[in-house]
């Protein structure tokens, strides 16, 4: 029984790590093939790049955020992540500020010894920290963005599920020749 019960465990595990490699290529290659960040049900993964917001998330963590359907109801202590020239930047809100409809944000790195120097336009932000981290991923994460890694992201579910179907059919005709003999 306990053989039976291991044999089904290794089976569920290789077989679930498998199609959750492939989901992962497919979510990351059509985001590339559309130009877009990979999301799934509006929540995006972020790599954090510096320590700004240390202790919550540290540097070559990953990040969950949700992303904004209106980017003007964020209240101060919110976490936002914001597009900042051609670099996204995860920080607290200390301040809002609403100017005749325009609502702007003033924010600050938790680890940095004063605030932005900067005011984010509501327009400029993506979304909000979930409050979901993975420690390190982060770095795996940027390695993904070459096209070299993109390519293995295709290769290797290909390879996966390739040598898992001539597994199948050589231990069926193994199955077939005892039953023969």
């Amino acid at each position: 029984m306990t053989k039976r019960l291991l044999k089904f465990t290794t089976k569920l595990a290789s077989t679930s790590f498998i199609v959750l490699l492939c989901l992962l290529a497919f979510i990351i290659l059509s985001s590339r093939i559309s130009g877009s960040e990979p999301s799934v049900f509006g929540y995006q993964i972020k790599a954090v790049l510096s320590g700004s917001m240390e202790p919550i998330f540290q540097t070559g963590s990953i990040i969950s955020i949700k992303q904004a359907d209106d980017s003007t109801t964020f209240k101060k202590g919110d976490i936002i992540t914001f597009q900042m020239e051609d670099k996204l930047i995860t920080h607290r809100i200390i301040d809002v500020e609403n100017k005749n409809g325009q609502v702007s944000y003033h924010t600050k790195g938790d680890h940095n010894d004063g605030p932005d120097m900067w005011s984010v336009p509501s327009n400029d932000v993506i979304g909000s920290y979930t409050g979901f981290t993975i420690p390190y991923a982060g770095y795996a994460l940027n390695v993904t963005q070459s096209k070299e890694a993109s390519a293995l992201l295709l290769f290797i579910p290909g390879f996966l599920l390739f040598s898992s179907a001539v597994f199948s059919i050589v231990k069926a005709a193994r199955k077939l020749d005892v039953e023969k003999a």
